[in-house]
């Protein structure tokens, strides 16, 4: 009996032990499958097999160091990506503007795929790039930067000496035609203003004229002319220098670790590995510099005359604020400018506020665009008579406004945009007139008498909401805000327009006021964070207790003025971005050197 059950134990060992085996043979060759797989798939064995690759495989012109590649394809002149290999095409365009076009490839050199799609205004422009070598991947960083920013745009070759151009957002814009050239007799005043970030408020200015002062040093240690306080700002980070060959202010990133970026646009990849300063940019007034993530710089440029006829005081103070007393500073999104006088006519000049949301990117590009515009509809000789003779720029204003708004492609953010027209006469008297879109306000006081120059359109205001009214789409009982925005006129948000027709972009336009040269009278344009905390009365209580007490002094009194109003609006803390423009009329007019926009 024990014998029969031992042979049975012993056989159910056997079988047991069998399949265990043969279970571990299965699993030793699926295991060989997947290596073979894996192998067959990545062929490791290429990098044994395969000699290391070297340069002299590669044609001279189709190859960068790896330091070239890491570099930033910026022109040297005009401060725009290039290419090499590429030549300047013989046909011009049109007048003012640069005639830039890239040129096809050659057969030993391939296209990208993505160049087939790349087209603008259904036209096709080919593109010519590197043939790479071994480091790929740095190819593959730069050339999707490069084809995503620079698609459709013409390029011209970096050995010809042509303006530099920068588009708003438009194929419209040809603003750089009418931007100011600055002669040597002239000079040429740098005003930079820190409108962003832990430093925000500083301010720095110098002269074209002060070589010795030259070149200007922004980083976060000493010594520098402008220090930023702040981590994300390398210890050397940029500087700006006084061109005399071609009369410009240009911007050079002094191989920064976090980079410097132009109205949006990179100038010099950050990189760490290798630091390159980088090719020369021109500025102009109303660029926006951002060194890092958070700091902004506001550049104002101005022509500075021995002697300038300014027929008032200027005074100019902005405060990004914020929520709370001791709190972090709000985003800077107000954007405020001035040009007295305008480039080519001593007669007239242009002072404005514009009020972003969603960002300040739309109030910078009308800041830049809108001076422009109206520029050139007064270069028109036939303009600019009918306004002297009839005292009246309605129909010039109303244009501005229409031909900004076309130029400017912002579809997810939008500006007010306030502007004061003034000239003068053979006398010097003045005459004011002023259109806005959104709730930044203009009021002008002469004599006493007080005239508000501008119409609020928020969504609440009466005006806006008999207009919508009479669209036929009325508001709802309580409702103040339409898509999530309380204004219902405003430059750019062209999303919003386009999915409610009563947003509007058309300007309200006041009468002309005439200040004689006798008057005294002074203006106030401010954004809605002065206007939220100071009413109209209360704002000129103040001006004219300021002004009694500057009375004896032979120094522009309106500098200190626009600051009184300015502390007010903190004293009362507002909690949105402010800026005031303060001009003075009762300054005696004759010959000031304030042409420059140098607010300490």
């Amino acid at each position: 009996m024990e014998e029969p059950m031992r042979l049975a134990t012993n056989g159910l060992l056997f079988s047991s032990s069998l399949l265990l085996g043969i279970a571990a043979a299965g699993l030793m060759i699926l295991l060989i499958v997947i290596l073979i797989l894996i192998a067959c798939k990545f062929r490791p064995w290429r990098r044994l097999l395969s000699s290391p690759p070297t340069r002299r495989r590669y044609p001279a012109a189709s190859i960068k160091d790896d330091d070239d590649i890491e570099r930033p394809l910026v022109h040297g002149e005009q401060g725009i990506p290039e290419t090499p290999n590429v030549s300047s095409s013989s046909n011009t365009a049109e007048e003012g503007l640069s005639s830039m076009h890239f040129v096809p490839a050659e057969p030993k050199q391939r296209l990208h795929p993505a160049a087939s799609h790349l087209s603008q205004s259904n036209r096709f422009y080919p593109l010519l790039l590197i043939s790479f070598s071994a480091n790929v991947d740095k190819a593959k960083t730069i050339l999707p930067r490069f084809l995503g920013q620079f698609a459709g745009e013409q390029i011209q070759n970096k050995k010809e000496d042509t303006p530099y151009s920068r588009k708003y957002g438009s194929d419209k814009d040809s603003s750089k035609d009418m931007a100011p050239n600055y002669s040597a007799s002239q000079g040429c005043t740098l005003m930079l203003e820190v409108i962003s970030g832990p430093c925000s408020g500083i301010r720095y200015s110098i002269q074209s004229t002060e070589t010795s002062k030259l070149p200007v040093t922004i980083g976060r240690v000493s010594p520098g002319d402008l220090i930023l306080k702040e981590s994300e700002v390398s210890g050397k980070h940029a500087m700006i220098n006084w061109n005399s060959n071609k009369s410009k202010w240009e911007l050079v990133d002094m191989g920064s670790l976090n980079g410097t970026i132009l109205n949006g646009q990179s100038i010099c990849i950050s990189q760490s590995e290798s630091r390159h300063w980088s090719n020369p940019v021109e500025l102009s007034s109303g660029d926006v510099i951002t060194l890092g993530t958070s700091s902004k710089i506001l550049v104002h440029i101005t022509t500075t005359q021995k002697e300038c006829n300014v027929p008032f005081g200027i005074g100019i103070a902005s405060d990004p604020m914020a929520m709370r007393r001791g709190g972090k500073k709000l985003p800077m999104e107000d954007v405020h400018y001035y040009h007295w006088p305008l480039p080519g006519m001593d007669q007239f000049g242009l002072f404005g506020i514009c009020d972003g949301h969603g960002g300040a990117d739309a109030a910078t590009s009308v800041s830049k665009i809108m001076p422009e515009v109206i520029t050139g509809i007064l270069s028109d000789i036939s303009r600019r008579e009918e306004v002297l003779a009839k005292c009246n720029a309605s129909d010039i204003l109303k244009e501005a406004f229409y031909e900004t708004e076309s130029r400017i492609s912002h579809y997810y953010e939008g500006c007010t945009a306030t502007v004061l027209l003034i000239w003068t006469d053979d006398e010097e008297n003045c005459f004011v007139q002023c259109a806005n879109v959104g709730d930044s306000a203009c009021v002008v006081n002469v004599d006493g008498r007080q005239v508000k120059m501008t119409e609020d359109h928020r969504i609440t205001s009466y005006s806006e909401r008999l207009r919508m009214q009479a669209l036929g789409a009325p508001l709802k009982d309580r409702e103040t805000r339409i898509c999530g925005i309380n204004l219902a006129r405003m430059l750019g948000d062209k999303f919003l327009k386009e999915r409610d027709a009563r947003f509007s972009s058309e300007p309200y336009v006041s009468d002309v006021m005439r200040i004689d040269r006798s008057c005294k009278g002074f203006a106030i344009i401010a954004s809605d964070g002065f206007w939220d905390v100071v009413n109209t009365r209360k704002a000129a209580q103040l001006v004219h207790q300021a002004l009694e007490r500057h009375a004896t002094e032979k120094e522009n009194p309106a500098e200190k003025i626009a600051k009184v109003l300015l502390n007010e609006a903190q004293t009362q803390r507002t909690k949105d971005n402010t800026s005031i423009i303060f001009l003075d009329f009762s300054t005696p007019r004759m010959h000031l050197n304030s042409c420059k926009p140098d607010h300490p």
